[in-house]
């Protein structure tokens, strides 16, 4: 997706009025998410170690940030793209029983993402777990902790809607479950973007089941690392996948809008053959892989929701920026977040604040430029 602003965008709430709104949709929301899923907060870290299998690898593939620590002989640290599996850890270290959990307010940067109208170098999300038991590994409890998840974003819907009445609410009243391969035998032309697209237009808020593994084409809907959730068990359905995101029609940028990406974790069976499949049977060898693979870890569910993207959404924003901070642009430009030399955008500065500045212009003059900041 570009990074365009739809010409009919009209801002519904002033900066300052913003602000407080974002303040008031993140304490609630944290409030309500804990208490329908038994979480208590933790403090998370920004940094982990490398090499112990604890960083979130998303796709497979992103790099992430590192740097040496001098007191450690230079070993490396690696800032944290999520917490998948750091929490499920501190579920094992805090003893917490079956039911209950923990959240945590996640903050990272993701160097290698893509900048656009939803994507940031920084990323802030609720990143939250949950110890389950063997038999709550299916697809009937993931489906009820998806539903109890969107009905929180409803009642918050609901709430922004009592306090600015020309919010009105867009979202249907429940949320679809479909698998990827059905998406696929549906859509079978189209790209898995195009596939969401389709569905989420069509029903409002949907749950994708099954991200990461292959499909009947022989190709995954979407990439998904093999340590944490688990893409490759057979579910109820008769399809594999314990996992899946939840993903919103946005009708201010008409598109699909990837709210939450969550799942029930692999057990000790599903890691080894996500590794296999992958080609990385090597990290059995790595701290997180061998206490998983030794049973010293809970089974657990858990997921990440993007509180930015949150706000966005119910907000009717049309860009994941909060505010438009400013630099005097005489030698370099800012764009999406990134230092580029001035020269290397064709377009003059006016026409660049139209598409990046969400909020207020005002004072705002020629060779000024907005930063795209979460």
């Amino acid at each position: 997706m570009a990074l365009i602003i739809p010409k009919q965008y009209k801002l519904k709430l002033l900066p300052e009025t913003t602000e407080q709104a974002i303040k008031t949709l993140k304490v609630s929301f944290q409030e309500k998410l804990s208490k329908s899923l038994n979480l208590r907060r933790v403090t998370a870290p920004l940094f982990v170690l490398a090499g112990t299998g604890i960083n979130d690898d998303l796709n497979g593939h992103e790099r992430a940030v590192t740097f040496p620590i001098k007191c450690m002989g230079d070993r490396r640290a690696e800032v944290v793209h999520s917490l998948a599996k750091w929490k499920r850890l501190k579920l094992g270290a805090y003893g917490i029983a079956p039911g209950y959990g923990l959240y945590t307010d996640m903050n990272a940067i993701r160097s290698d993402e893509d900048l656009d109208t939803l994507h940031s170098l920084y990323v802030d999300q609720w990143d939250w777990e949950q110890t389950i038991t063997e038999q709550d590994r299916n697809l009937d409890y993931l489906k009820d902790v998806v539903r109890k998840i969107y009905n929180i974003v409803k009642e918050l819907e609901s709430q922004v809607y009592a306090d600015f009445p020309h919010i009105t609410p867009i979202l249907p009243d429940k949320i679809t479950f479909i698998h990827a391969e059905e998406l696929l035998q549906m859509y079978p032309t189209l790209s898995p973007k195009d596939r969401e697209a389709k569905a989420a237009r069509k029903y409002g808020a949907i749950f994708i089941i099954g991200i990461g593994g292959k499909l009947s084409n022989g190709e995954p809907h979407d990439g998904r690392a093999p340590d944490y959730d688990d893409w490759i068990s057979m579910n109820s359905d008769g399809y594999n996948g314990l996992n899946g995101d939840i993903i919103l029609w946005n009708s201010i940028l008409e598109c699909p809008f990837e709210l939450s990406s969550m799942g029930i974790r692999v057990d000790r069976i599903a890691l080894r053959r996500q590794l296999e499949t992958c080609g990385c049977p090597e990290r059995e060898k790595l701290d997180f892989h061998k206490a998983l693979l030794s049973g010293e870890l809970p089974l657990s569910i858990g997921g990440g929701i993007g509180q930015s993207r949150l706000c966005m959404f119910l907000l009717q924003k049309a860009h994941i920026g909060r505010k438009p901070p400013r630099i005097r642009a005489e030698h370099h430009r800012f764009y999406a977040g990134l230092l580029i030399p001035q020269g290397e955008i064709a377009m003059p500065a006016t026409r660049v604040l139209h598409k990046i500045s969400l909020f207020d212009a005002s004072g705002f003059k020629e060779g000024d430029i907005a930063i795209a900041l979460n």
